[in-house]
């Protein structure tokens, strides 16, 4: 079987392709991933012997640069245009495509799908794009919500439409270079009948509507077997556990003082850190004995031994550290990170911290709640919930979506 899996966004869109792409080949399945060109993503995948199809420009580049709300149409555009050569060429022949990521991108990705005659699979990593009568869909850069309409169903319409405006012109475009008619409604089309989930249910339960016949595997996990870099380890080792502190691939333009507010916040709790530099490029500056600066590193193993992890909520770093028993303290940033904190202090194994711009005092006060000792028990326990199967689950679903063919 061969399957190429695509998608366009940040290393939390990468990552669960690597994971589902590892537990495909261990099946026999001949998989690729097409991504973005950058070089993390490159090392990442070449790490477990997955080819990366270079897509589109660096996702780092554009996060880097914070182009204007007006411009996402012209954007979507690119990703679009830009999908369908490399797409094509690494689909042609394989058996399923399966498309996330960034919105307009997988439209791309599926209607190459489309024209080769390829079976699809549309897959998202947290529902919150998934419509459903009882919240709100999230809210477009420079589409604000209108509060005063509180009818869900009637802002999941307006999204539809939102969503219309800002990509159905440049998407139909593409396909009628394809050869493909024009589509009547971008997201019913990216959802398709039978959308997956790819989320833990405990963490993100999906409770079912009756108008999506949602398929939840589970998150995809790729297990980590990399080993600690040494100088971490003898941090770790010489004193007590350290609280964790790293916004992966978020820009952080909220605030130019991310890592001196971190680290100060961190030390008013009498504990050391762990900083990891990550696409906003921290560094705490100095060079104090309590202060351990980290790039790419095995997660899975590093959060088992940290005291709490500070981070922006995206859908993997919030798994990885309910896995590891770690507490969490959420700063969302963007989409759907205000979600997961919300689900982390919910659940009682963390934190959520208001805004994205913290200060030391409400960092501090984050940081009290997730240390407290009752938070602990409450992360150690929900540990054992979170499964490890997802991409398991998933890899099984291809290959019968292909046998049923």
């Amino acid at each position: 079987m061969r399957v190429v899996l695509s998608t366009y966004g940040s290393r939390g869109d990468v990552e669960p392709l690597a994971g589902l792409a590892v537990r495909l080949r261990e099946q026999g399945a001949q998989v690729r991933v097409c991504a973005p060109p950058d070089q993390d993503f490159a090392r990442r995948l070449a790490d477990v012997e997955v080819p990366l199809v270079p897509v589109g420009p660096s996702a780092r580049a554009l996060t880097r640069a914070a182009p204007a709300p007006s411009s996402l149409p012209e954007r979507a555009a690119d990703l679009i245009a830009g999908q369908l050569g490399p797409v094509t060429e690494a689909a042609e022949g394989c058996d399923v495509l399966v498309a996330t990521g960034a919105l307009p991108a997988a439209a791309g990705a599926l209607s190459v799908a489309e024209k080769l005659g390829v079976r699809s699979v549309s897959v998202t990593f947290q529902q919150l794009t998934l419509p459903a009568p009882h919240r709100r869909p999230l809210a477009y850069p420079g589409r604000p919500l209108p509060p005063e309409v509180t009818d869900n169903r009637e802002l999941w319409e307006l999204d539809a439409r939102n969503i219309d405006a800002l990509f159905r012109t440049a998407l139909d475009k593409g396909r009628a270079s394809l050869g493909l008619p024009p589509v009547d409604d971008v997201r019913a089309y990216v959802l398709g009948d039978r959308p997956w989930l790819a989320s833990d249910p405990f963490l993100d339960p999906w409770h079912g509507t009756p108008d999506l016949d949602v398929v939840q595997t589970g998150a995809w996990i790729l297990p980590d077997a990399r080993p600690l870099p040494a100088g971490l380890t003898a941090f770790l080792d010489a004193g007590t556990p350290p609280v964790y502190v790293g916004f992966g691939s978020m820009p952080l333009h909220a605030t130019a003082d991310m890592a001196r507010v971190a680290v100060e916040a961190v030390r008013a709790q009498g504990r050391r850190v762990i900083v990891a530099s990550g696409w906003a490029e921290l560094s705490p500056g100095g060079d104090e004995a309590d202060c351990f600066v980290v790039g790419e590193v095995n997660q899975q193993a590093l959060f088992g031994r940290v005291a709490a992890v500070v981070h922006h909520g995206g859908a993997g770093t919030t798994t990885t550290a309910a896995r590891a028993g770690a507490p969490q303290v959420v700063v969302p940033q963007a989409a759907d990170q205000p979600y997961w904190a919300g689900r982390v202090a919910g659940l009682g194994i963390g934190a959520a911290h208001d805004g994205p711009a913290p200060t030391v005092a409400s960092l501090s006060a984050a940081l009290r709640t997730a240390l407290a000792p009752g938070t602990r028990a409450r992360a150690a326990a929900a540990a054992g919930r979170v499964r490890s199967n997802g991409a398991s689950v998933a890899a099984r679903l291809l290959l019968d979506t292909v046998a049923s063919r």
